[in-house]
Formats: structure tokens, C-alpha cells, sequence
């Protein structure tokens, strides 16, 4: 039976897409992985409820600082998001991989988002040289480029799970006092790979970072108190921060 002229030029661009995809390397960013802890196996558990319910329109996906929400970041939350049936997918202490380890069994499973908000990456910088128990034990290490693949892989299975949403993704928040500091500059050669996975069109990138250090490149405690996390008035200077991209890409 032919096939009509619309349907060919599709598939066309179809084998095209697929054939322009790289492949993307495989090491500890890209590995999906469980962390070993029962109350994270629980959040994990609880977000794959709010996923079978299928009724958030917006969801935070991240590490500790995207969890926070719920903490210093409670208010600013239901200033901003509470009406907007929005949802909580951060979970402390996760990585790359454990995001997508989190994908691969059950979050998104279900769930149509209009606008899912990714920030993840810090952690795989934080965590060089600790032993990881989710790795027998091994020192971990992962490069900007590493972290970067990870962030690219999480977004592939974010298309595949929620094919109609919109994501925007955020450049690492940065970290340590000084412009100096070791860790900051690999969340910012990161933020440079990542910002190139934005299309326009369904993958926005924004690039925050500045909005909370002092003119001269320095963090002070009142906004992130232990240089890394935030405290209530750098929620509210988050959430005000992307308001309009949001409003945007949810349409309102």
C-alpha cells in the first residue's frame, strides 16, 4: 500500500533525527543507579504515586536544593506554585544518575506535565572523592563533561516519558564564597555544555546564577547559608527569578 506523501516526509525526518542523535558515553554520570537509603527509596515511592495520579501540570525535578522547597523554600512555594498543581521530584544527596535511575522505574510514569523545571549536577561536582556505597565503595570522580552527558541523557528520557512538555533547564546554582572556589568553576563549565542541549523550542535554558552573588562574584550566607544551599529569601529570588519563563511556558 503506498504510503501518503505526509507520512513519508515524517518518517523521513524521523531516520533523520535519529541518525544526527550522538552517542552518548558510558561511565558513572550516565549509569543509573539506586541510592542505598530508605527514606530517598520512599520519596522516590511517594513521586511515583503523584505519577500514576497523573495530575501535576508542573513539576521540579533535582537534588537537595530542589527538595528545599519544601523547607526554607515552603512559603515561596505556596506564593508561587501551590495553585499550580505543582509537584516536588527533588531528592538530597542525587546525581545524575540517580535521576535517571529514578526515571527508569517509575517517576513520569503517568504523569503529563505542561512545564517540568530540571536543575541536577551539583552533587556530581560535591561529591568528588567521597566513597559510594551505591558503587562498592568506590572514590567517586566526575568530570564538567561527565556531568554534562548525564544532564543530556536525563533529557532524552524526559522527552520519551513526557513527549508534549516543555523543560526548562537550569544551570547549576553556584557554589563556595569566591569565584575561585574549585567547585564553582566546574558547575560553571558545566552550565557552558549543558546550555548548548537547549533547542528553543521544547528545551529552554536559563542561566540564574548571578541573581544571587554579590557584584563581586562572591556568595554570601544570607542567600545560601552554607554556600550551597538556600535559605527563604534565595527561594524567593528562585522562584521570582524564572516567574516569567514560566508564565510563559505554561501559557498564562
Amino acid at each position: 500500500m503506498k504510503l501518503p506523501t505526509l507520512s513519508l516526509l515524517a518518517l523521513s525526518f524521523l531516520l533523520a533525527s535519529c541518525a544526527r542523535e550522538r552517542v552518548i558515553p558510558v561511565h558513572v554520570a550516565t549509569t543509573p543507579v539506586a541510592e542505598p537509603n530508605e527514606a530517598k527509596m520512599k520519596r522516590h515511592e511517594s513521586f511515583n504515586e503523584v505519577s500514576k495520579q497523573g495530575e501535576a501540570t508542573l513539576v521540579f525535578l533535582g537534588d537537595s536544593i530542589t527538595q528545599g522547597w519544601e523547607g526554607k523554600g515552603k512559603a515561596a512555594w505556596e506564593k508561587y506554585y501551590a495553585s499550580r498543581k505543582a509537584a516536588n521530584f527533588g531528592i538530597g544527596g542525587d546525581r545524575t544518575e540517580h535521576v535517571l535511575w529514578r526515571l527508569e522505574n517509575g517517576n513520569f510514569d503517568g504523569l503529563k506535565p505542561k512545564l517540568i523545571v530540571l536543575m541536577i549536577g551539583t552533587n556530581n561536582t560535591g561529591h568528588q572523592n567521597r566513597p559510594m556505597p551505591e558503587i562498592n565503595n568506590q572514590i567517586y570522580t566526575c568530570s564538567a563533561e561527565q556531568t554534562a552527558d548525564g544532564v543530556e541523557l536525563i533529557l532524552r528520557k524526559l522527552r520519551k516519558k513526557a513527549p508534549f512538555a516543555d523543560i526548562l533547564l537550569l544551570g547549576i546554582f553556584p557554589r563556595g564564597e569566591t569565584p575561585e572556589d574549585p567547585m564553582r568553576k566546574q558547575n560553571e563549565a558545566t552550565n557552558v555544555l549543558i546550555s548548548k542541549l537547549a533547542d528553543g523550542k521544547t528545551i529552554h535554558f536559563m542561566d540564574i546564577g548571578k541573581t544571587f552573588l554579590q557584584s563581586d562574584g562572591t556568595l554570601t550566607k544570607e542567600i545560601m547559608p552554607d554556600l550551597l544551599h538556600l535559605s527563604e529569601k534565595g527561594y524567593e529570588m528562585w522562584a521570582g527569578a524564572i516567574e516569567p519563563k514560566i508564565k510563559e511556558l505554561l501559557g498564562e
